[in-house]
């Protein structure tokens, strides 16, 4: 194994709160010499904002090390010659599309591409039919997914993500979405291109037995399911099984270790 992909929220952090122990895991993993990037689904927020909070609770990235759907979908929406997009994202978010033609706020036709994100409380049924009716227009624009997470845990308890706004304008316009996050194989793939590794060689760690556990492992990584974040012990229960399961990021190097000991010593 030579490279692992971490999930952020839930794995190194929950809300504003670092996870013990997971300073120290990734200071290891640089000791060590081990590739490894940061996958999030998080899109209400930059990455610059990302290197910023990691920051603040002593873990030392950058950009380049992060790998977030707006710059999975800016590269796909640019190779595919689409330039006019409507944005259903943040406010934050929108300087990660920087060198396409971006829509205004009120428009309801002329796009080329739908890109849906996290919008949390400001999704409302003005918002949702808006993104209907320019997928409704004639020539059909694209259907840009920013991942397709079902919920997050947030501070306050569990929030809707992406997916379910994503399964409505699917159901309702029969448009099938391009999926550029989590857990879609393009966006581990993209992460295993920059680190230049093979999915054989690589782990992932996440607390999402869908996006990050089944989308890595269909994606041809093993996926180790962490204790923390949105983890429920029902997550076992069900057809999707991990390669590993330890109680938290904190646990990784001794788990690592094992690993290496195993192959060092067969029986």
């Amino acid at each position: 194994m030579k490279a692992i992909l971490i999930d952020l929220d839930g794995v190194l952090y929950v809300g504003d709160a670092i996870v013990p122990g997971a300073v120290k895991t990734i200071d290891w993993l640089r000791d060590q010499g081990i590739g490894h990037r940061f996958l999030t689904n998080t899109t209400s927020r930059p990455r610059g904002a990302l290197v910023e909070k990691l920051a603040r609770i002593g873990i030392r990235v950058t950009e380049e090390e992060i790998i977030t759907p707006p710059v999975v979908a800016r590269a796909w929406l640019q190779s595919h010659g689409v330039s006019r997009v409507a944005l259903f994202v943040p406010e934050a978010t929108r300087p990660e599309f920087t060198g396409l033609e971006v829509l205004p706020s009120d428009a309801e036709t002329a796009a080329g591409a739908v890109v849906l994100g996290d919008l949390g409380a400001a999704w409302d049924f003005d918002t949702l039919n808006r993104a209907f009716r320019l997928l409704m227009t004639e020539p059909r624009p694209r259907l840009l997914a920013l991942g397709m997470t079902r919920y997050w845990r947030a501070p306050d308890g569990l929030r809707l993500d992406t997916g379910p706004y994503v399964a409505a304008l699917r159901e309702a316009t029969g448009i099938e979405p391009v999926v550029v996050g989590k857990p879609d194989r393009v966006f581990f793939e993209t992460a295993l291109a920059d680190l230049g590794t093979t999915p054989a060689q690589a782990l992932m760690i996440g607390d999402d037995i869908r996006g990050d556990i089944d989308g890595a492992q269909r994606a041809g990584i093993r996926g180790i399911l962490v204790r923390t974040g949105k983890y429920r012990p029902e997550d076992l229960r069900g057809t999707i099984q991990p390669h590993a399961v330890i109680d938290s990021i904190a646990d990784l190097p001794a788990w690592w270790q094992q690993q290496a000991r195993s192959i060092a010593s067969p029986p």
